[in-house]
């Protein structure tokens, strides 16, 4: 229990920083555009995760909503009523949770539809010869051709939002105050430490797709409506009254609004 005391506290310090909050977009675009123009200037050699099959590509990018969506519920429900005691704020709060499944769902839509309407069905990823009897992706790969459309990479769009989301709902912890002795300290200093690497392993396959995969105008259209989901939700629609709202704070919404204008 001590070493995962002394990891949340290391945690708090680093990603509930409003500086954190303000300078990580910022981050990830530059990391985008330094990764993809390393990739085209100067390729890095190939590695375990540039492999698709790689663990943390398989068992947690692939499923990174789910991910999220599973540790930001009990995180919102238990930080959000110990500091109100109102459960309907609480409901209202989780609710970002559904506003975020449908930014995921919508996107991802769209992202395939644009790949379906832009692609052609080749021999090989050579793109040599069209097989212009197959009109689908699915139908494309089943019969052991190559797709070939304009692929918006889906990892920059979800990663980008998840780890922007995290962060945002992460801010709460400056006014969570428990006894170290209650059960819900455990609970919450946990859930904390598992955000927190949850967090560092999206921004790491960030990396890893700037790095290694996709052209930089998919990373680029990727990226944007990851930013564009995070802005418009807690940058905007959540200072509204009739929203999910956001995190509470002893500060008022006003001071936060303030701060997405600097």
């Amino acid at each position: 229990m001590e070493h995962l005391e002394r990891c949340a506290w290391f945690l708090r310090g680093t990603l509930v920083r409003a500086a954190v909050r303000r300078y990580l977009p910022w981050a990830l675009v530059a990391s985008m555009l330094g990764g993809s123009l390393l990739k085209e200037l100067s390729p890095l050699p190939e590695s375990y995760l540039s492999n698709k099959r790689n663990i943390l590509n398989v068992y947690f990018v692939k499923m990174a909503w789910a991910w999220t969506f599973c540790l930001l519920l009990p995180f919102i429900a238990l930080t959000n009523y110990h500091l109100t005691g109102r459960a309907g704020l609480v409901l209202r709060r989780l609710s970002t949770l559904l506003v975020g499944t449908a930014i995921w769902y919508v996107c991802t839509a769209l992202f395939s539809n644009i790949e379906h309407y832009t692609g052609s069905c080749y021999h090989s990823p050579a793109l040599e010869r069209v097989r212009k009897e197959y009109q689908s992706k699915q139908q494309c790969h089943r019969e052991g051709g190559f797709w070939h459309g304009f692929d918006i990479s889906g990892h920059s769009f979800l990663l980008t939002f998840c780890a922007l989301m995290i962060v945002e709902e992460m801010s709460v912890l400056h006014e969570v105050k428990t006894e170290r002795s209650h059960r819900l300290h455990t609970v919450i200093t946990t859930l904390v430490v598992a955000l927190g690497f949850l967090t560092c392993i999206w921004v790491l396959m960030f990396l890893c797709t700037a790095v290694y995969f996709h052209d930089l105008s998919q990373k680029v259209f990727g990226t944007l409506f990851g930013l564009l989901g995070w802005y418009g939700t807690y940058g905007f629609w959540y200072l509204k009254s009739f929203s999910p709202g956001l995190p509470p704070q002893s500060s008022t919404v006003n001071l936060k609004q303030e701060s997405y204008k600097k």
